[in-house]
Formats: structure tokens, sequence, C-alpha cells
């Protein structure tokens, strides 16, 4: 068995290689590791509204009882809802059943500790050691002592009443297009602006169990730019699967991305003197973006690509704000994940209290072209030892001069080697960034 965890939990095609057996002994195996010695343990369990997600409840939750540790079912819940909960109630851990922006046949697991922080990579480790043990030494706990399942029916409204304390301007008279990639947002995304007086239009709002990111969401926003121009709405939402994270559509239909977004409520809250002069982003994120902050006066810390390394700088540097271009943005103040909804929040009322177009805040950013190629490939682990690959990667860099980058990772949580390349001339880099992939196709697929 190769590494289970990944940069946002475990994934893999359900029932294949995302299996019950493997559920039920992440179950086991996390509830030992993660119970309360000195009281009765409560773990928060969420999914999204894939059809293996009752599947891999139904086992996930069978390995924490087995371990004695009870398990509030709250059904399908966004992730940042699991990570507020579990902190809120004070549970030993929260579980999320979902694969985010991935297709339907795939889901996920991933586990934030009692804090709603996800776990570390020392914990994950200790998960796996364990996993791939025979597990015959696990305590199995009987009788009174085996946990329960208690369905947690107040979920969603507790959810709902901590984001509307997140903000204090009115939102009356905003319309809004919102795009619920028919995932864990379909409910809780509408009903939260409404109840805040903004006029929504909601978009893919009827999950099935396969038609969860399928034409729609954060990876597929053209339905939402047509929806938006459509109905003159101020903006448009869209989120993914899991609902912790989002991109935005400005009042003429163009794409306002999470560097944008960060940019904005970033901004605004250097003005408020609420930013404490600082922010964290990845390495993915646009040199515009980078430009924007230092001109404002606020330093800004990169990482690598990953929520969860965004908000390990956070916390090193003191920073409230940062996150990816992909739209994973954490407001530390409130929230220890990235949370599309709350973001769209925060979003709303900087466009509330300007009285500015959506597309005029965006353009306090100036994006450099950026090109991104993905490639599916066999196995994504070594492309960096592989001699074809980084002789085009340094031939492509000294092709630049100097005038922008070309940056190669593997993704964090799908078997595909992405390539970006960033410069004054798009046409230029479409044509590096394809020379690079066809290496990597020819050496990896």
């Amino acid at each position: 068995m190769g590494r289970l965890f990944g940069t946002d939990g475990i994934r893999g095609l359900a029932n294949k290689e995302l299996t019950p057996e493997l559920a039920f002994k992440l179950g086991l195996a996390a509830g030992n590791l993660l119970k309360k010695t000195d009281s009765r343990s409560v773990v928060v369990v969420g999914r999204d509204s894939r059809i293996s997600g009752t599947m891999l409840e139904s086992a996930l939750t069978a390995g924490i009882c087995s371990s004695g540790i009870d398990v509030l079912a709250a059904g399908i819940l966004p992730t940042p809802a699991v990570a507020y909960l579990t902190r809120e109630l004070d549970a030993c851990a929260g579980v999320v059943i979902s694969a985010s922006h991935n297709p339907a046949p795939d889901n996920g697991i991933k586990f934030f500790n009692n804090q709603g922080y996800k776990l570390d990579d020392t914990l994950e480790e200790k998960i796996e050691e364990i996993i791939q043990g025979d597990m015959k030494e696990i305590p199995r706990p009987t009788g009174s002592e085996l946990g329960r399942v208690i369905p947690f029916d107040d979920a969603m409204k507790r959810y709902v009443e901590y984001l509307k304390k997140t903000i204090e301007t009115n939102l009356q008279g905003l319309r809004v297009v919102v795009d619920c990639a028919n995932g864990a947002a379909y409910e809780v995304a509408p009903r939260l602006l409404r109840e805040l007086g903004v006029q929504v239009i909601s978009l893919h709002d009827q999950p099935n169990g396969l038609n969860i990111n399928h034409c729609c969401g954060s990876t597929h926003p053209e339905s939402l730019q047509e929806a938006v121009v459509k109905y003159n709405a101020h903006l448009g939402i869209a989120h993914d699967g899991d609902a912790d994270r989002l991109i935005a559509v400005d009042e003429k239909g163009n794409i306002v991305n999470g560097d944008q977004i960060m940019v904005i409520c970033g901004l605004a809250l250097q003005y408020k003197k609420q930013l404490e002069d600082k922010i964290v982003v990845t390495v993915m994120s646009n040199l515009g973006l980078k430009q924007a902050f230092a001109a404002a006066g606020v330093t800004i810390f990169e990482t690598k690509v990953g929520d969860r390394y965004v908000l390990e700088k956070m916390l090193e540097t003191g920073a409230v704000l940062g996150g990816e271009q992909s739209g994973h943005i954490i407001f530390l103040k409130h929230a220890t994940t990235g949370d599309g909804i709350l973001t769209v929040l925060q979003l709303l009322q900087v466009v509330q209290e300007t009285k500015k177009p959506l597309s005029e805040l965006a353009n306090q950013m100036q994006n450099l072209p950026q090109v991104l190629v993905n490639i599916r490939v066999k196995d994504k682990f070594g492309w960096e030892n592989n001699e074809r690959i980084r002789s085009a990667i340094l031939k492509g860099e000294e092709s630049l001069e100097g005038k922008g980058r070309l940056f190669v990772r593997a993704s964090g949580t799908e078997a595909l080697i992405r390539v970006m390349a960033e410069g004054p001339d798009k046409a230029e880099l479409e044509k590096l960034a394809e020379q690079v992939a066809e290496i990597i196709r020819q050496e990896m697929t």
C-alpha cells in the first residue's frame, strides 16, 4: 500500500480504490487515536451528495462506533460546516466523505481534529501505519462501551446561524446567481443568502448522486456566466462539490478567481486595518496579486499548493487571510479551513459597502497571463527525477528570459501532473507549456 493521504485526505475511485473495507479500517484506526480518555467521545460525520456517500458513511461509521465513539450523523453538509461543528461541540474529531471537485465516481475521506483543523502529517502517518498492520491489537469495546449513531438534525441550522454572525452589512438588494454544483451546498448556500435578504437565482441544486460537478460548479462555470448576464445579476458564485471553495463571476460574465477575491477582500481588510499587514498565498498565485498587495504595504508569504500548507503558514506568521487561486480561502478569524460560503459573505460585504460592481473591484489586480496544462499519468510520483522532463523545464525557463516563470507539480488529489506557465505573452506561454507537457506525456503515460 502506498501513502494513503494526499493534500486533502484520501481519495480514489469509490468501491475500487476507496472501498467500504478501507473506510471501516479508517474509522476504527482514527477513532482509537483521536478519542478522548476522560469522557465519552463523539465524532461529527458529514458527506457530499455522491452516490457512494452513504455506502462509505455506513462503513466509516461502523469503524468509528467499533472504537467506542458516538457518531453525530450530519448528512449532506459542506466540509467547512463539519469543521465548525467539530470545534463548536468539542467533538474529538470531524470527518467528511467527499472528493471535492472530482467527478461523481470518485470519493474521499478527510479528518479534522478537535479544533477543526485538518490532521497533521504525523497523525495521518500513524493512522496509515495502523491500517497497514493486522489491526488485531486494536481495542474492541463491547456492551455499553460501543459507540452509537445519533442523527444530527439541526447541523445545517447551526452552521447557517454561525455564518450570519460573520458579517455586519445588510445584503438586501443584491441579486446573486448561485451554482451549487449539485453538491453539498445545494440547500445551505441559497437558504443562507435568502435569509439575509439576497435575491437568489439557484442553479444546479438538484443532486441525484451522479451529477455532482458535472458541467457545473467551480470547475465548469459556463452556465453560471450565462445566467449572470441573463438575469442582470450583480454577480454569480460557483461552489465545488463540498463547498470549501468558490469562484465568482462579475456582472459582465467574467470569471473572478481566488487570487482576485483575495485581493478584493484583503485590500478591504487592509483599509480597515484588520489584515495585520500580511497574507499567505501559494506558488500558483498570479504575479498580479503580489503586485497589488505589495503596493498596499502587505507582506506576502508563499507556500506550496494545498490549503493545509496555507493554514500552517498563517498560524506560523499570524496572518488572518490566506488562500489559493482555485478559490480555497481561509478567513482565520472566522474559520479553521477554506469555506466557500463564508467567502461569499465576505465578498458580498465588500460589494455592498463600496457600492462598486465586482468588475471594478476585480480590476484592483492586473492578471498576468497564465496557462495551465493538466496531464493524466499512470503514476504521478518520480517525475522530478526524469532527465528529459527536467531538461525540458530548464529549457523552458531559459526561454522566458526572466520575464515569467514555469512551474510543474503533481496534483495532490488526482493522478495528474500540472504544467503552469506565466508571463506577458499568452501565445508564447501556450506553446511553451505544451512542449513541456508533451515530454511528460511521452515519459509518464
